[in-house]
């Protein structure tokens, strides 16, 4: 009987062996060389220097623009992504002519690529484009619309167009699975609709409100690729995110600056999560229970 389960054991052990490794190598290796980096002056040199590191990047007056920019980037474009999704799919929940349509409409976005939904807002947005266009035919001056005041609303947009379509599934499949006998009581029992969405719709889709945010957060991150295709490096002071920062610290071999917010980021997005996850916990308790 031991045999048989050291056996055991040993198949296990080597079925999990290439995932250990490759998590080791992959995941664990970089991270550990990345703390190493923060914490000294030089790759070559390897002197120990503590938090001198991270008290330049928060001097770093980049660093400072780019991370403002994000936060209020993520803090304008999440809870629009979570609440415009819910409700669309709330609405979609209900009988409105169209509805396929309507879903396919906030769907398609995900089949487009990243570089035409690019060159969809360059046709839109740039400054001989299809909108200055129309403003110049009703006697408006034209406006560089990626390098004003509007820029960092049109990527919000962007982000919005790109992203509602999956979220609003999300709530839509939550929505589905909220039992019914619970609505019908509370309606027999005289509950406005309000109280129906808060007192139990809203309990049910609290998991999925974790979810959606969640995602949201992470692809609010994400936009850098739609904001360095839309204008390089170097955008406008209101677009330049925190991976614009990262890049060209990287492009400048600036390893321990870049090791350094990077942990800092790190940091900050636990931090943002582990509030998420306890405010998900203290809502949705009474839901498993």
């Amino acid at each position: 009987m031991r045999s048989a389960t050291r056996a055991e054991k040993l198949i296990s052990t080597g079925y999990l062996l290439p995932s250990a490794v490759g998590v080791i190598v992959f995941f664990i290796a970089p991270f550990a060389q990345i703390i190493r980096y923060a914490l000294v002056d030089n790759p070559i040199a390897n002197n120990f220097v503590g938090v001198e590191n991270f008290i330049k990047v928060f001097e770093n007056s980049a660093f400072r623009r780019a991370a403002g920019n994000t936060a209020r980037f993520s803090a304008m474009a999440v809870p629009l992504a979570v609440v415009l999704s819910l409700l669309l799919a709330m609405m979609l929940e209900s009988r409105i002519p169209g509805k396929s349509k309507f879903r396919t409409f906030f769907l398609s976005p995900m089949m487009v690529p990243v570089a035409s939904i690019v060159l969809i807002w360059q046709v839109m947005f740039d400054y001989n484009g299809a909108l200055n266009g129309v403003l110049a035919a009703i006697g408006v001056t034209p406006l560089d619309w990626m390098k004003s005041d509007y820029s960092h609303v049109i990527i919000v947009v962007l982000f919005l167009w790109k992203n509602l379509g999956y979220n609003m599934i999300l709530f839509m499949a939550a929505l589905s699975n909220i039992p019914n006998a619970l609505l019908e009581a509370a309606a027999v029992d005289g509950a406005s609709s309000f109280r129906r969405f808060w007192q139990i719709k809203f309990r049910f889709l609290t998991p999925t409100l974790l979810f959606v945010t969640i995602l949201s957060l992470i692809n609010s991150f994400k936009v850098f690729r739609e904001v360095y295709l839309l204008t390089g490096d170097y955008p406008y002071e209101d677009l330049y995110l925190l991976q614009h920062f990262m890049n060209n610290t990287f492009k400048s071999l600036d390893y321990q600056k870049l090791s350094a917010a990077a942990i800092i980021m790190g940091i900050i997005m636990a931090m943002i999560i582990g509030i998420l996850f306890l405010a998900e916990g203290r809502l949705g308790k009474d839901v498993e229970q």
